[in-house]
């Protein structure tokens, strides 16, 4: 599935991942391929995913951690929408 993740100031990804973790308000929750649509509202906490392929440009290298095969990067809030195996993340 293609992962893109926004903030006001810059795009941060565009990449192929096959997992992603975000905070919902209620608690975290996983997406997998071929997850079904989803549309939500995030919580402060991590977004986390993992991918064979992952590319992260030079510029937006320090506002992720790398712990173990998962990416990590902190948010404050945000939403995200999955629809046909591409997630958008809008985060603040």
């Amino acid at each position: 599935m293609f992962l893109e993740i926004v903030t006001p100031e810059a795009t941060l990804l565009k990449s192929e991942v096959e997992t992603v973790f975000v905070p919902g308000i209620n608690g975290e929750f996983q997406m997998l391929d071929n997850h079904a649509p989803i549309v939500s509202i995030l919580g402060k906490g991590d977004v986390k995913f993992r991918g064979k392929a992952v590319e992260i440009a030079d510029a937006n290298k320090g506002k992720f951690k790398q712990v173990n095969d998962l990416f990590v990067l902190s948010i404050n809030s945000g939403t995200i929408e999955l629809k046909a195996n591409k997630i958008i993340i809008l985060a603040d």
